[in-house]
């Protein structure tokens, strides 16, 4: 890619002025540099996360094939916590019931 010089840059300035106007630019910047920062924190997560796990695996005894951990089911004020197909039959028991609810308060304004 050629080198930009002054003369190029404030041609590119000029068009990009006339195209959104001066009042959007400051707007598209402060826009553009937020999206930036958070791109970059979540690529630094991702590298921490990298490096934890590869920490992790180094410090862990390697097996042939790890077996993943099976997670026990939490038991909060002496009631376990229900599988995520249990929450599911629960969440649609739930929002059957709102639309009939519903039904019915609209046939009532009718």
């Amino acid at each position: 890619m050629p080198n930009l010089g002054v003369p190029e840059l404030l041609i590119i300035a000029l068009v990009l002025v006339l195209l959104f106007g001066a009042k959007k630019l400051p707007e598209m910047a402060r826009g553009v540099g937020r999206s930036l920062r958070i791109f970059k924190s979540e690529t630094a997560k991702l590298r921490d996360e990298d490096e934890t796990t590869h920490t992790a695996q180094a410090q862990t005894p390697s097996s042939a094939y790890p077996q993943p951990a099976q997670p026990q089911p939490q038991v909060i004020q002496g009631t376990p916590v229900p599988s995520a197909e249990e929450q599911a039959r629960q969440l649609e028991e739930q929002a059957a019931r709102l639309r009939a609810s519903a039904a019915a308060q609209a046939d009532k304004r009718v």
